[in-house]
């Protein structure tokens, strides 16, 4: 009860009503990106499933009974909108079974957390584009997933505890060495922290920057955060280095806090010798 409120609280106090409000505008706006002819991958039995999940971050599949209903064409109308998603589709009674699909049911696998999260039953009856977008870019997490006010409430929602935030402006001339860098340090990881990327350039993630108790001057920096108690921990970093991660990540595991240290100094009176 206590974790569920923690993660209210949090959520409550780096949102803003109007950010919610542009997500439901952004949600079943269209691709520009021409894939009409892109098709879901067809897996045919059980090691082919399991092959197409494990290659792919974030990974929806289809799986039908009936190709006649109404969810077909909707899941089919998916797959031209998300470029970063692998979409599959089955048929096969073996594999509906082996990842315990009882019915018909559309199935998104993170390979960040290895989560199977499932659309079953009534919802997936009275399925419609807006509803299926909402579920997957709610629940689609990645080795390192841009904080956005649809990510955010996925990020809550995994069973990972502990997340770490890169505060960046991705206009920087570092951004893609330190993003490369970024991604290495999250798959040492995997399944540990969830790594998420703060973009500093944009005006309404002044609020997700202050609560950390950061500046822009500050900047690029990593806080470090425990949905479960809320214990955070901040780091000012002049380089984004795989190196500079694992200290700072290995130090809160151990449950040292470079913040109440530095707090620690600040209040201690200085004596003149």
């Amino acid at each position: 009860m206590e974790a569920a409120k923690s993660r209210c609280l949090f959520l409550l106090f780096l949102l803003t009503f109007e950010l919610v409000q542009e997500v439901g505008a952004e949600v079943g706006k269209p691709s520009d990106d021409p894939r009409a002819a892109q098709e879901p991958t067809w897996l045919t039995d059980v090691p082919a499933a399991m092959e197409f999940i494990a290659a792919a971050e974030v990974a929806v599949i289809g799986f039908f009974q009936d190709l006649e209903i109404p969810a077909v064409s909707v899941f089919h109308s998916m797959v031209q909108k998300y470029q970063d998603v692998s979409f599959g589709i089955s048929t096969d009674s073996e594999v509906l079974s082996h990842y315990n699909i009882t019915g018909s049911s559309i199935s998104l696998f993170r390979l960040v957390d290895n989560e199977q999260l499932d659309l079953e039953g009534e919802d997936v009856e009275s399925i419609d584009a807006t509803k299926l977008s909402r579920f997957i870019e709610i629940n689609s997490l990645y080795l390192v997933t841009e904080y956005n006010p649809v990510t955010v409430i996925g990020l809550f929602n995994s069973m990972i505890q502990i997340h770490l935030l890169l505060m960046m402006n991705k206009a920087s001339p570092e951004y893609e060495e330190s993003m490369h860098r970024y991604q290495q340090a999250a798959q040492l990881y995997q399944g540990k922290i969830l790594f998420v990327l703060v973009d500093s350039g944009m005006k309404e993630n002044g609020r997700v920057i202050s609560f950390f108790k950061l500046k822009k001057s500050q900047l690029p920096a990593l806080a470090i955060y425990q949905t479960l108690d809320e214990q955070w921990d901040a780091l000012p970093i002049a380089e984004v280095s795989v190196e500079h991660v694992q200290n700072f990540c290995n130090g809160f595991l151990q449950g040292k806090l470079l913040r109440e240290n530095h707090e620690s100094e600040e209040k201690t009176p200085k004596v003149e010798l």
